[in-house]
């Protein structure tokens, strides 16, 4: 490495490890609501406004999608390892408000904007709704208060020599 200060350094939301995490999370997060809650618990579907045969599609394209996602942050994290600017605390970080940014979507925007599908029927949502948002929020919140840290700290620090 040269003396100049390593790009990695600068900024946690600058570092492509960040945002690979970030993805990660996301496709981390969508396959355990795809495989949990679609599969084995088999309460709801991506999208529950149609048929059956519908439903099992939307299932389909979600996992398709999550699939691309996943494989795409993996070739970025691997970039950024090849390139040497990976940092595993941005990439933590960046992993944490992937996966609660993806459940926060999720129970805000497709359960009550979108209404593609609730998180289960025939019981009372509300408690459902709490924990599941809340579980999304806390991870959220984490990894911004990690990613605001780390933002802190690269601001302050030194260049290395």
């Amino acid at each position: 490495m040269s003396g100049t200060p390593h790009t990695a350094d600068v900024s946690p939301l600058r570092n492509r490890s960040y945002w690979a995490a970030f993805l990660l999370g996301i496709a981390v997060m969508a396959a355990i609501d795809e495989i949990v809650f679609h599969q084995i618990l088999a309460w709801h579907h991506f999208y529950d406004g149609a048929t059956p045969d519908i439903a099992l599609l939307s299932d389909g394209l979600l996992h398709a999608a999550e699939l691309f996602v996943f494989v795409f942050g993996f070739f970025l994290m691997l970039d950024a390892r090849r390139r040497e600017t990976f940092r595993a605390s941005f990439a933590w970080a960046g992993f944490l408000v992937g996966l609660g940014l993806f459940q926060v979507w999720d129970g805000v925007i497709d359960h009550k904007v979108l209404r593609l599908h609730q998180i289960r029927y025939g019981v009372e949502l509300l408690p459902y709704d709490i924990a599941w948002n809340a579980a999304g929020g806390a991870l959220l919140l984490s990894g911004l208060v990690w990613t605001l840290m780390l933002f802190r700290r690269t601001r302050t620090a030194s260049p290395r020599p």
